[in-house]
């Protein structure tokens, strides 16, 4: 029994963090995080990253803890949150395929606006670029998925992780792109494209499901 529980927990765990790491896609915001911060000194960089990330993190974890709250506020189900965010998922995932920034994530107007800016830590890389709309709608889904606290735990935890990872990625990010390259973070990009869909479509059919079963 102890062991069942311990493997499920497991696997939830591995669910967690792989749906939420590749909603944020960190990888693919270097390229972004780069163009943005491309006349800062080293360690200016390394402040907008610890700043953005940080920021990006706590607005990730303040709607993993609030969000049912915020659907029961508006009478919304999580069946119908799951719909949402998977449509919404999906045309992220199909502009990601297809190698294009998002437009739900940042647009290339306002990574021209911002370059002149010194706030770009809260628009537009702490937010939408890492935190946004898809990855909200995610930590939403999951957190109303379970009502086990444990698990519910290991999404925080998830949540946690990704953004310790994003911020190594960003620390890194020139060395990064200088090894894998223009054409090899393409393929990561569509790659993780890939693996979004899947995702958008798991939630939206899930979604789908459970609505019409209720009815």
């Amino acid at each position: 029994m102890v062991t069942e529980m311990i493997t499920e927990n497991i696997g939830f765990f591995i669910y967690t963090f792989i749906s939420i790491f590749v909603v944020v896609n960190p990888i693919s915001g270097v390229v972004t995080f780069i163009s943005l911060t491309s006349k800062m000194t080293h360690d200016e960089k390394n402040e907008i990253a610890k700043k953005s990330v940080a920021l990006a993190c706590l607005i990730a974890l303040f709607f993993a803890l609030t969000g049912s709250m915020i659907l029961k506020l508006f009478s919304i189900s999580v069946d119908s949150l799951r719909v949402a965010g998977g449509l919404l998922l999906f045309s992220i995932a199909f502009d990601m395929m297809h190698a294009k920034v998002s437009r739900e994530s940042i647009t290339d107007e306002e990574i021209s606006q911002s370059q002149e800016r010194t706030d770009v830590w809260v628009f537009p890389i702490g937010l939408p670029l890492l935190t946004g709309p898809g990855t909200i709608s995610t930590v939403i889904v999951l957190m109303g998925s379970t009502e086990a606290i444990g698990q519910r735990i290991l999404i925080l935890v998830s949540i946690i992780l990704t953004f310790v990872l994003c911020l190594f990625g960003l620390f890194f990010s020139r060395r990064i792109h200088k090894f894998i390259g223009y054409n090899g973070m393409l393929v990561f990009t569509r790659l993780m494209g890939l693996l979004l869909a899947a995702l958008a479509v798991n939630l939206t059919s899930k979604g789908l499901i459970n609505i019409f079963n209720l009815t």
